[in-house]
């Protein structure tokens, strides 16, 4: 978007972009195709595509005048149509879109970037993918990270479903860096008895940018996808800053601690799975407590009850603020520490205790649930008088070390299997999908 004033000249003069415009300030005239302004550039300044392929930007000022020249075509992608042949001596990865930046191609009149999705795109972007297996692809939908939904994990479910039913070697999904992690816990829980891999993929950085990682991550995973032998449901992204190896992470013991840098996605409190190497595309094990690939048909269990909140204990938490919590079916709360929140046991007059508020949750027979905000640990209600107070109320979770968005995830499966709260307690403490360790590894 330009700026509110520029829109409004644009629309009184019914200029589009794409159309080819002149623009003249002072004796200085510009003529080119109007572009879209990029994201960081100055809203109000107008940039044209000149005849030579260069992009200028233009000061909209007191004496700037800009009239259209002619209209302009509807600027489309066309996507690649050569079908790739399939090589019977290679196995078969069916590529799934569920948003994100990790795949895209240019649109070179404007400078756009749109998602490529087709076997064909994803070849002439990714020419390596070729060499390790056949591929399949098609788009689920193309949402921004911070936009996916519990519906959205439910559809990518099921849609996992029809490709292991077709017979695939592997699935991969593309999906925003930003929440991939609950995406990735949430179809460890719903695919159970996986025969062949599915693996969870993005980047962190757009194809357009020279640092991009998507070629690393993407090749990597279609790797994994087709010769690993972990039929679970992991991640896989850069293990470094270089473009050297990547990991394969567990997908509920995995989780996104960097805002920007490649290598964000870290395991918590295990060791990943395997090291993929690029560009020489080996894979070495790290673990071996994993269910190996075989001929077996996938359970899908994607029920859930999404009324379930996540809130985090901090200084001066407000026990009206977790009462107002009470229309909700399940309650997450990441602790501090070991697993506490303010229970005030020594009295203090500034200090408000949680206790009765969660209590009363509890009573009305709503599951109170508490997580390590710490990320990395175990939690241990045990300790101090604080996890002993919580643990006699009834909250659930004293010597799991899963994270808060596996936490969350499990307790939605939970609730829409049953409202008991012993059977809820009984589910939550039994380990699924490997999200509550053995032990923990320091």
């Amino acid at each position: 978007m330009y700026s509110h004033e520029i829109e409004s000249l644009l629309k009184s003069k019914k200029i589009r972009i794409g159309d080819k415009v002149l623009i003249t300030r002072g004796k200085s005239e510009y003529a080119g195709i109007l572009m879209p302004r990029i994201k960081l550039g100055d809203m109000s300044s107008l940039v044209i595509k000149l005849p030579n392929g260069y992009n200028i930007g233009i000061k909209h000022e007191k004496d700037t005048k800009i009239r259209r020249l002619e209209p302009g075509r509807p600027i489309r992608f066309k996507p690649a149509e050569d079908a790739p042949r399939k090589d019977p001596e290679k196995h078969t990865v069916s590529i799934l879109g569920c948003g994100g930046t990790i795949a895209s191609r240019v649109e070179y009149t404007t400078g756009a970037v749109y998602p490529a999705f087709s076997p064909a795109d994803l070849l002439l972007s990714f020419p390596e993918l070729a060499d390790i297996a056949n591929i399949k692809s098609r788009k689920l939908f193309d949402l921004l990270s911070e936009d996916m939904a519990p519906e959205h994990w439910k559809s990518i479910a099921q849609e996992v479903v029809k490709e292991m039913q077709s017979g695939v070697d592997g699935i991969v999904l593309m999906h925003g860096t930003d929440t991939l992690h609950y995406t990735a816990a949430a179809l460890s829980f719903m695919l159970r008895d996986l025969p062949v891999p599915v693996v969870l993929v993005g980047a962190q950085r757009s194809s357009d940018r020279g640092s991009s990682d998507n070629l690393v991550n993407l090749v990597s995973a279609v790797v994994a996808a087709a010769q690993s032998s972990v039929a679970e449901v992991t991640v896989c992204m850069h293990g470094s800053m270089s473009d050297d190896f990547c990991y394969l992470h567990q997908a509920t013991k995995v989780r996104k601690l960097h805002s920007s840098r490649r290598d964000a996605f870290q395991s918590v409190n295990v060791k990943p799975y395997a090291k993929i190497f690029y560009p020489d595309k080996k894979i070495e094990y790290l673990r071996n407590d994993y269910r190996i690939r075989e001929k077996r048909t996938v359970k899908l269990d994607d029920k859930l009850d999404t009324n379930v909140a996540l809130v985090y204990a901090y200084p001066g938490i407000k026990p009206e603020f977790i009462q107002s919590l009470r229309n909700f079916d399940g309650i997450v709360i990441a602790g501090t520490g070991l697993g506490h929140v303010p229970t005030n046991p020594t009295g203090d007059k500034f200090t408000q205790s949680l206790l009765p508020a969660i209590r009363n949750l509890i009573h009305s027979n709503i599951p109170v649930v508490v997580a390590p905000q710490t990320i990395y640990g175990r939690l241990d209600l045990n300790v101090y008088e604080s996890g002993r107070m919580l643990n006699e109320i009834g909250v659930i979770g004293d010597g799991c070390d899963w994270t808060p968005e596996t936490c969350l995830v499990k307790l939605m499966l939970a609730l829409a299997k049953s409202k008991d709260m012993g059977k809820i307690r009984e589910f939550m403490l039994t380990n699924i999908a490997g999200e509550i360790s053995d032990r923990t590894v320091i």
